[in-house]
Formats: C-alpha cells, sequence, structure tokens
C-alpha cells in the first residue's frame, strides 16, 4: 500500500511514520510534506525516500531539492496548495493520512476523497468546514472515510462494519474529554494562563495550537461537529462528558441501553495502525493497558463556566450552515493571538462569539470549494479585529 502523509512532521505525521516503520513490507511512503519544518522534512526523506515531497514555499522547496541532490536521493520536491491537492489524488497513491491542522488541510482532503482514496482523517476541520460538501465528495469519489481523532476511531471500533447498520444501533454517542491542564483550576485565574502553560496537557503529546483547544475544550466543541457527519447524527445525539484519565476514548449508547467503549493508552498510533489496517488489526507500538495499575477511571460534567466554547458545537449546528466553518476560522484566529501573547486565554471564547455574531453565511456560499474558502478568509478578517480590539 502506498501511503502519502499530508503534515508527516507534526506530532500525527511522526506517528504514523513510527507505525509504518514496524510494517516495511507492507506500506511504502510515496509522499511527505510539510509547512515549516524543512529540516525534519529532509530527515525524512532521506530515511524514506518517497517519491515527492511538499513545502509551500518556493525557496523552502529549492532548499530541500538542493539538500536531497547532495545527498544523493531522488525524491523530487513539489510546492504549493495544489501539489498536495495533486498528492492527495496521485493514481499511485492508495491511502491518504490527512494531518495538516486547520482549515488548510480541506482542499487535499476534497481531492482524496473525490479520488476515491483510503481516507484516514485527523484533520477534523475538513467536516467542520466542509460538512455536507465533504461528505458528497466521499460518497460520490467511493473514499473510504476512517477517523483517525482517537475519540471518533473509538466509537468507530465500537459500530459495525455495516454502516448502513449503524442507525439502527446507536441511541446517542459520548465523547470523552480529558479535561485539559485546567481541569481544577480556580476559574477566576484563567485570565493569567500563559501559552506555555496552556500547551502543558496531562495525558497527550500534541502540537501547541490543539493542546490550546484541549486547554478551552474547543477541540471537544469542533470533535462533535466532525462527529455529527461522520456518524450522521442530530446534535442532539452527540454528548461530552470529562474523563481526566484519558483511557476510555469514547462510547457508543446503543438503542437498549448498552453501553459499547473502546479502550486503550493514550497514544494515537492506536487510531492511526486501525486506519491503516482496517478491517484487520495490527501491531502500533502502543502500550498495552495495565488493568491492575490504573487506581480508577473518573466521569465529571463538563463544567460550561470553565469551557463555554463548548456549547458553541450545539449553536452552530442549529445555526445557519456554514456557522462552524465560521467558528473554527474564528477559533485559529484566537488561539494564535493568545499564542503570540495578543489576547489572554479567557478571551478566545469572546472572539469565537463575536465572530458568530458578526460573520452571517450567505446562502449558498457552502456549496462550493470557493464559497467555504471566501467565508473563511472573511471569518478570519472579523475575528482578527475582534482580537485586535481586545489585545492587552
Amino acid at each position: 500500500m502506498r501511503v502519502c502523509i499530508l503534515g508527516s512532521t507534526g506530532s500525527i505525521g511522526t506517528s504514523t511514520l513510527d507505525v509504518l516503520s514496524r510494517h516495511a513490507d507492507r506500506y511504502e511512503v510515496f509522499a511527505l510534506t510539510a509547512h515549516h519544518r524543512v529540516d525534519e522534512l529532509l530527515a525524512q526523506c532521506l530515511a524514506w525516500q518517497p517519491k515527492f515531497a511538499v513545502l509551500p514555499e518556493p525557496a523552502q522547496a529549492q532548499s530541500l531539492q538542493a539538500s536531497l541532490r547532495e545527498a544523493g536521493s531522488t525524491t523530487a520536491v513539489l510546492v504549493g496548495a495544489q501539489a498536495l491537492c495533486d498528492m492527495a489524488s496521485h493514481p499511485d497513491v492508495d491511502a491518504v493520512m490527512a494531518a495538516i491542522v486547520g482549515a488548510a488541510g480541506l482542499p487535499p482532503c476534497l481531492a482524496a476523497a473525490r479520488a476515491g482514496k483510503r481516507l484516514m482523517l485527523a484533520n477534523k476541520e475538513a467536516l467542520v468546514v466542509g460538512g455536507a460538501l465533504f461528505m458528497s465528495a466521499v460518497q460520490e469519489g467511493g473514499a473510504m472515510l476512517l477517523p483517525i481523532d482517537s475519540e471518533h476511531s473509538a466509537i468507530f471500533q465500537c459500530l459495525p462494519e455495516d454502516r448502513s447498520a449503524w442507525s439502527r444501533r446507536i441511541d446517542h454517542i459520548i465523547l470523552t474529554a480529558s479535561g485539559g491542564p485546567f481541569r481544577t483550576r480556580d476559574v477566576s485565574t484563567l485570565a493569567s494562563v500563559t501559552p506555555d502553560q496552556a500547551c502543558a496537557h496531562p495525558n497527550w503529546v500534541m502540537g501547541r495550537k490543539i493542546s490550546v483547544d484541549s486547554a478551552t475544550m474547543m477541540n471537544k466543541a469542533l470533535e462533535v461537529i466532525e462527529a455529527r457527519w461522520l456518524f450522521d447524527l442530530k446534535p442532539e445525539q452527540i454528548k461530552v462528558v470529562i474523563h481526566p484519565q484519558s483511557i476510555i476514548h469514547s462510547m457508543v449508547v446503543c438503542r437498549d441501553n448498552s453501553v459499547m467503549a473502546q479502550m486503550g493508552t493514550p497514544d494515537m498510533r492506536v487510531p492511526i495502525a486501525y486506519g491503516l489496517s482496517f478491517p484487520e488489526r495490527m501491531v502500533s507500538g502502543a502500550g498495552l493497558l495495565d488493568f491492575p495499575a490504573l487506581a480508577g477511571l473518573t466521569f465529571e460534567v463538563a463544567d460550561l463556566q470553565r469551557y463555554p466554547g463548548l456549547q458553541l458545537a450545539w449553536e452552530t449546528l442549529r445555526g445557519p450552515e456554514g456557522s462552524t466553518a465560521v467558528l473554527n476560522a474564528a477559533n485559529e484566529v484566537a488561539v494564535a493571538a493568545f499564542l503570540a501573547g495578543s489576547i489572554g486565554f479567557d478571551r478566545i471564547h469572546e472572539v469565537n462569539a463575536r465572530s458568530l455574531e458578526s460573520v452571517r453565511p450567505e446562502t449558498g456560499e457552502c456549496s462550493s470549494i470557493d464559497g467555504l474558502l471566501e467565508l473563511d478568509a472573511r471569518a478570519r478578517r472579523e475575528a482578527s479585529l475582534h482580537a485586535e480590539r481586545l489585545a492587552k
């Protein structure tokens, strides 16, 4: 199986390569892409010798190509957003790991879906922004859509392979959340949270943007939206519960009130390996869950005073089409402003809420990729203005 990894230098991308290294006889790396970590991409190319590598800027690509030639590598370096789509839909590619963070991952995800690939989706924004358009592309292209987020993979693993049986099986689903690093911190002190504190997740090793999202629980809000599309659920069929140990990754409550749960150590290599091997199972490299060593599994209600952004998931799902895209764009801008030190941690939600109030999707705007990207750009401009007004 030939694999294209979109976002190979991030945490999901490097974990994917780790899993592939354990099954070199089954998989070939066809293409690797990165955003700015040129040195890391160079090391990956030298180790894996893909046919292609992709970077966003010509200067980056020229530098990488020169280094690869000097090392005797035949990897060809491509440039730009179109190259991402070309790799994701390349006829020689069998499987695509979509691990680009943010709305930038939507076009190559759509390209892979339309080309009928095995599409392993770690880019939740493809569904949060793309929604109906993306799912139509999956259906029309005959793609195999496999969720990689630990929570959605857990739900997927609890359901029968026959997707037509899902609606008859599910009463509702429960997405678990760790609660992030501030689960027990005094809410009145959250304004003073620093970026480094927000990125210190207690259970998972992740990039800075998604770590901040975990601290605000906006990652869970986006996952609620993603679950609506992945499993064709109504908003009220999606629940969230705090589970600090991150051992149960999510649950399906069946129509007879029995509960199916997927458990394991908090290691992304498990859902990655499942996505690569589905419907089979293969070695992931993750540690075995040691039940006698578990101190206990606890569950808590998600406090909306502590995590006000969580409620925006259900509000946007019930709002005009495109509202979820506005929320995603605003949140990306707000988190970037926080990480840059421009706004306080407690202002992230305010930027998101104000952007939803001031940006109204237009009729038909979500029916094309161009319309979605224009809505995304409009929401980002508005969110930037709100962030500037709330700057420290």
